[in-house]
């Protein structure tokens, strides 16, 4: 009996494609433990006394390294292969969880930073690896079929994140920290070892190796691409990561399992909504043309749909500020308001993921994808650092006002974008 019998895939299936199922797989099992990770560092060392500040410091080293590891992730992929970036990524983040099984007397600020250091270089070489991984699968041409993959795989992974953050409370709750952080890093390691065996395809590696310089994108639509996506993420971070959790919880008297389980819920919602943005934009759903080819053309996603959702994105932030400052049923309005932008963002986040996986080059695809996502992860790292500092001296409206803005500025970036 062969490997892909033992795990369930189909022989009839090509290589790259049982490569990419692996690789999928893994994605989804590290988004777990990311997920779960995250809720039992918030909740476990706000239990230990950690003001919000000095909580909000321990994922500061997690989004920089992030920004660094999608610039040179890329160019590893092109040059080693995606099976190797990704078992690279789950060996790091076995290594930052076993970090975190010392006693707690040596649980300090730096030192858990150290530890989430290493678990955001993990996280994006996984999401480099696995987002790379589709542009090699998809028939050149079936630029809907694309779109639909991308979609799924990142609003599952989305969703399998909100699911982490419950995942994090229940394990904190049956197992306490330590137990929790044992658990996950061994059953990663089962995933770890199975990954070197199954993973064996250079899925990924450039025919022609990269060389340094070749990390910064030299397309002008890629570059656009990345900018416009620097604000939009930046939009959502500057209110959502440290602005709305702090505010429901002093504001509405939440507790901390309410502010969880919304946040959660919202993250598993956004998720959804990701997966069916084909089905919302009515793009990616070229029919068949009964030779087992799809005819996608006209029927894909451009840049006048990234510049439409984008403007419809501008509106909501500001209308919630607006309540915020008339004080028009403010927690109503804030929820409702919530639920609209998490479901229109997630079109917009569809649409983009799409984008750059169509513009990226089929041979080393990682180099720009790398590039792209660490637009992303800059742009989070840009939003949580001014949520919080923002927040602090001039309350939710005015996040709410920037994000207004960021997201303004991602919308005229669009209109440079193919149409």
């Amino acid at each position: 009996m062969g490997l892909s019998s033992l795990i369930g895939l189909s022989p009839s299936l090509s290589n790259q494609v049982k490569q990419y199922l692996v690789i999928t797989g893994n994605y989804w099992a590290f988004t777990l433990t990311d997920g779960a990770l995250r809720m039992l560092v918030v909740l476990y060392f706000h239990q230990l006394g950690y003001s919000p500040l000095n909580i909000a410091m321990l994922f500061l080293f997690y989004e920089i390294f992030g920004v660094i590891t999608n610039l040179f992730g890329g160019w590893l992929g092109a040059r080693l292969g995606l099976n190797k970036t990704m078992n690279i990524g789950l060996a790091l983040q076995i290594i930052a969880l076993v970090m975190l099984t010392v006693p707690t007397e040596m649980l300090t600020v730096i030192y858990v930073m150290i530890a989430q250091a290493l678990s955001g270089i993990a996280k994006d070489l996984n999401k480099m690896s696995a987002k790379s991984s589709i542009k090699l699968l998809v028939p050149e041409g079936a630029e809907g079929k694309l779109y639909q993959w991308v979609a799924i795989l990142t609003g599952s992974k989305n969703a399998l994140k909100g699911v982490g953050f419950f995942l994090g409370g229940l394990l904190l709750t049956l197992l306490e920290f330590k137990g929790a952080i044992i658990l996950m890093a061994s059953l990663l390691t089962i995933v770890w070892l199975f990954s070197l065996i199954a993973l064996k395809e250079d899925l990924g590696k450039a025919k022609n190796k990269p060389k340094f310089k070749d990390i910064f994108s030299k397309s002008s639509s890629i570059n656009i691409l990345s900018a416009a996506r620097l604000f939009l993420f930046g939009a959502r971070d500057v209110w959502f990561v440290v602005a709305l959790p702090v505010f429901l919880a002093v504001s509405f008297n939440w507790d901390h399992w309410g502010v969880g389980g919304f946040m959660a819920s919202w993250i598993i919602g956004y998720g959804l909504v990701q997966s069916a943005a084909p089905l919302v934009t009515n793009r990616g759903t070229g029919k068949s043309t009964g030779k087992g080819s799809i005819k996608q053309q006209g029927n894909s996603p451009t840049g006048r749909d990234a510049f439409l959702w984008a403007s419809y994105l501008t509106l909501i932030p500001a209308a919630i500020a607006l309540a915020l400052h008339f004080n028009f049923h403010v927690q109503a309005s804030l929820i409702i308001g919530l639920l609209i932008f998490g479901a229109v963002f997630a079109i917009n986040s569809s649409l983009h993921s799409y984008l750059i996986v169509s513009y990226a080059g089929s041979d080393g695809v990682s180099l720009d994808v790398g590039f792209y996502y660490m637009a992303n992860a800059m742009g989070r790292l840009i939003g949580t650092v001014l949520s919080g500092w923002v927040y602090q001296n001039y309350g939710l409206e005015a996040c709410l006002w920037i994000s207004s803005v960021f997201v303004a500025t991602a919308t005229l970036l669009s209109l440079k974008l193919k149409h």
